[in-house]
């Protein structure tokens, strides 16, 4: 398929130019404006059909939109036992890239994939069902470019408060009929959390901006008082861009660790505060890369949830993402979820589909909206010795 590529600086880029205008390098910034930029293309008929506020009820418009489609994945939790009782305060966190529409149906070439599968106007219900099935009380979402006409309005009819941070030069923007720019997207159920503080961030790589951004967000829990740091973030992209992820990494570690002293009760300059953190992120990295041993080795405290899944607690799973391309077919494992192994427990893990249920085709598919498979995961305060 013949990709249309549209003249730069159109109405998308000057409409966008205003929100990435205040992204700066060097500190959190101002939040772009939460009111959606006044051309965007609303898809009316969907928010106001699914101006629904019970979860239930919008699962189950979902799934008769999507009529006579395969089954969705059958997905197990792994509940971790640590011998602790049940947790007084669960956390559900989902982690997942939902693939950008422009690139799905524009640059991103799935070649086992049939068009009709990459529709919009099919991926909305499909992807609205996927976060509808686990209901996360803190959905980190990448590539997001739907967020002002769909996510946005119909979580926030759930009881979701968000925050979003475009790329500041999205590929999306380079596809004919963009919706515009994607960027990451963090989400949590204001019945449980109530904000504290946000930063995006545009990540830098030795002081030099990129094209990659953050969102970081304090919460507090509204049944225990304590706080939370939620980072979302999505790293440069393909081989040979390692040392950039590497740099980008070590600038978002040095971000979370700014806003946890800022918030923390230790003392001044300590690494580790008693602010647990979870950092999501598609990390466009293996785990064998730098930026994924920066993170492990990192002062503040950080462990991978998914390894929790493997038999010796030390592995990540085989894949998180698997596609097929022109250059070839690549299953691989790109995407995590970090969180503070001194202050938070993880409770239970999301299996991954089997290759079986993901079929020979791959992914994205009739059955599943993404390139990406969700990570689902239930953490719970640890208390305090």
């Amino acid at each position: 398929m013949e990709t249309m590529v549209c003249p730069m600086g159109g109405g998308a880029t000057r409409l966008y130019g205003a929100l990435t205008q205040t992204l700066s390098s060097s500190s959190p910034l101002a939040l772009p404006s939460p009111h959606p930029p006044v051309d965007t293309n609303l898809d009316p008929a969907f928010c106001q059909e699914q101006k629904v506020s019970d979860p239930v009820e919008l699962l189950r418009q979902c799934e008769e939109a999507l009529g006579d489609r395969p089954p969705r994945f059958h997905r197990k939790f792994t509940h971790i036992n640590d011998g602790d009782s049940a947790p007084s305060s669960p956390i559900r966190v989902m982690q997942w890239n939902i693939l950008a529409q422009a690139l799905g149906e524009g640059l991103d070439s799935f070649v086992q994939c049939p068009p009709e599968a990459l529709s919009w106007s099919r991926r909305k219900y499909l992807i609205l069902e996927e976060i509808l099935t686990y209901r996360p009380h803190i959905l980190c979402l990448q590539e997001v470019d739907h967020y002002y006409d769909t996510l946005q309005p119909v979580l926030a009819g759930l009881g979701y408060s968000s925050n979003f941070c475009p790329k500041p030069w999205s590929p999306c923007l380079d596809v004919e009929g963009n919706n515009g720019p994607d960027g990451c997207a963090l989400f949590f159920d204001q019945t449980r959390y109530e904000f504290v503080d946000s930063a995006n961030v545009r990540l830098s790589a030795m002081r030099i901006p990129t094209n990659q951004v953050a969102v970081v967000m304090m919460l507090r829990c509204r049944s225990t008082g304590k706080c939370l740091c939620v980072a979302v973030t999505h790293l440069k992209a393909r081989s040979g861009w390692e040392w950039l992820r590497s740099a980008q990494g070590s600038d978002l570690l040095r971000h979370l660790q700014n806003l946890v002293q800022k918030h923390g009760s230790g003392p001044t300059g300590a690494p580790n505060s008693d602010i647990p953190l979870l950092v999501c992120g598609d990390f466009n990295a293996i785990p064998t890369e730098e930026v994924y041993r920066r993170f492990t080795a990192s002062p503040l405290g950080l462990d991978s949830a998914y390894k929790k899944l493997s038999q010796d607690g030390s592995t990540e799973p085989e894949y998180t993402t698997w596609k097929i391309r022109p250059t070839g077919e690549c299953c691989t494992t790109l995407d995590y979820i970090w969180y503070s192994q001194d202050t938070l427990r993880v409770d239970a893990v999301l299996d991954m589909p089997t290759e079986e249920q993901i079929g020979p085709n791959r992914l994205p598919s009739f059955s599943y909206p993404s390139d990406h498979l969700s990570l689902v995961c239930d953490f719970s305060f640890k208390e305090k010795e």
